[in-house]
């Protein structure tokens, strides 16, 4: 028997553990086989993974590709293209476009530019509104991954449904089987106090962060949790920022809620300094906490109360940023950065500082997603008979990010830039083609599709 890829030589890694010397083999696309490099069969192409490490292809729930509407900011292209570079396999985008993807026919135009011009695989959010609760079965037909509230002001100011049209979503979404996730932070809360910050002059980048504080995202876990205890839904909690927050989604685990939760590298690797250090450009919402919630945070994770880990890539030009004047009036700014090809060397040093194993980052970072959202096991997984998604990396590979032009999407403004890092992702293969190799994406743009969901 000849196949059409093998990678040997590597140490494959799943959640159940590590083999060494090991790899798998690929057919059409599929998994046919994982096992030690000798008992691998022979294949039209080889590929040496040169001792590093294997694991299921990365799945990032939360991005911000942009298009439609916004694609001088990025766009499927680009952001998969990004993707591929980073690690990452599969891509899931947010709703807040223009137009915002609230309908069927938004969610259609969504995936099919997708379908044209992705380097990996993808699927998509959609929002839910006061303007469209009659559309949620039909959004579930046109193949939505799942659903989203923002709750908060956010780009692209979309507005909130009031509670009582939050509890009838919760009930038309749970007939749906499908997921609710939540931009958890009560705009109640944030515009007020947003706007006592701008009347007493208070315009510095921490002070961004300071208008939008932990209560706020606090209540909002408290509250949505409630509403999904009352209506028996599946509800998620996005880029959860604080220990504060954190410990509510444990609280609501612990009362028997489906409850899920995410939080993003830049929560777990910086503080609130890097405001003070790197100005707008780490400004994001919900803001980067100061280093107490951000233990907190980490012991959430550690507890099981945070399930999986997501970007928020979110890019903007340098004019929107203010990189040229990154202290400037911190209300001029706008919020979000780009986060793709920087996920997996924050959580591999991580892993080379002890603070998490490799088998915990696969859990969290590859196979929990994709259970969340319904695209297990085929996405993030090396089972056989799955989709041939794969991520090598080279676990031991010290570098800093010296230039972040050198990034794949449209306007690579991160506070990373300047961080160095211990590992790095070197392959990345979607459904057994390798989009990303030594260096170089590889891939052509519209070979990734969207995933099929029930």
């Amino acid at each position: 028997m000849t196949v059409d890829l093998v990678v040997r030589n590597g140490t494959v890694v799943t959640p159940a553990g590590a083999s060494i010397d090991a790899g798998l083999a690929i057919e059409d696309g599929t998994i046919v086989a994982v096992g030690q490099s000798d008992q691998l069969p022979e294949a039209a192409r080889t590929l040496d993974a040169a001792g590093n490490v294997i694991v299921p292809g990365i799945v990032d729930c939360h991005i911000h590709n942009r298009e439609p509407g916004l694609e001088y900011k990025e766009d499927w292209e680009s952001a998969t293209r990004a993707a591929a570079a980073g690690g990452v396999s599969t891509v899931v985008g947010m709703p807040n476009t223009d137009p915002v993807i609230d309908r069927p026919e938004h969610l259609e135009l969504k995936f099919d530019r997708g379908e044209a011009s992705a380097h990996v695989d993808f699927q998509s959010f959609v929002v839910v509104t006061s303007e469209n609760l009659e559309r949620i079965s039909a959004l579930d037909e046109a193949g939505a991954l799942g659903y989203k509230i923002f709750l908060g002001s956010t780009v692209g100011d979309v507005p909130p449904p009031n509670d009582g049209e939050i509890i009838e979503a919760m009930e038309r979404i749970r007939e749906t089987g499908k997921r609710l996730g939540f931009h958890e932070e009560n705009g109640e809360i944030v515009d007020y106090t947003t706007e006592q910050f701008k009347t007493d002059g208070k315009n510095r980048p921490i002070d961004f962060a300071r208008s939008r504080p932990v209560i706020a995202e606090r209540e909002a876990i408290e509250r949505m949790c409630t509403f999904a205890e009352e209506t028996g839904a599946k509800i998620h909690m996005y880029h959860v920022s604080s220990g504060s927050g954190a410990e509510a989604v444990a609280r609501g685990k612990d009362r028997g809620i489906d409850v899920t939760a995410e939080t993003c590298p830049h929560y777990l690797w910086f503080t609130e300094d890097v405001l003070r250090e790197k100005g707008n450009v780490a400004r994001i919402q919900p803001p980067i906490r100061n280093a107490d919630e951000r233990d907190r945070l980490w012991a959430a994770l550690e507890n099981g109360a945070i399930d999986s880990i997501a970007t928020d890539h979110a890019p903007h030009t340098a004019e929107e940023k203010l990189v040229d004047d990154p202290f400037g009036n911190t209300w001029d700014a706008i919020s979000g950065f780009v986060g793709l090809e920087t996920e997996i060397p924050v959580m591999l040093s991580f892993v080379a500082d002890g603070r998490l194993t490799l088998e915990e980052w696969v859990y969290h970072h590859s196979v929990r997603p994709a259970q969340i959202w319904g695209m297990y096991p085929q996405k993030g997984s090396l089972q056989v008979g799955t989709d041939a998604d794969v991520t090598i990396v080279d676990p031991d590979l010290e570098w800093t990010l010296e230039d972040p032009s050198e990034l794949h999407s449209k306007h690579p403004v991160t506070p990373f830039e300047g961080e160095s890092f211990t590992g790095k992702a070197v392959t990345t293969i979607v459904r057994g083609e390798v989009v990303y190799d030594d260096g170089e994406v590889v891939g052509e743009a519209g070979f990734g599709t969207r995933v099929d969901v029930d």
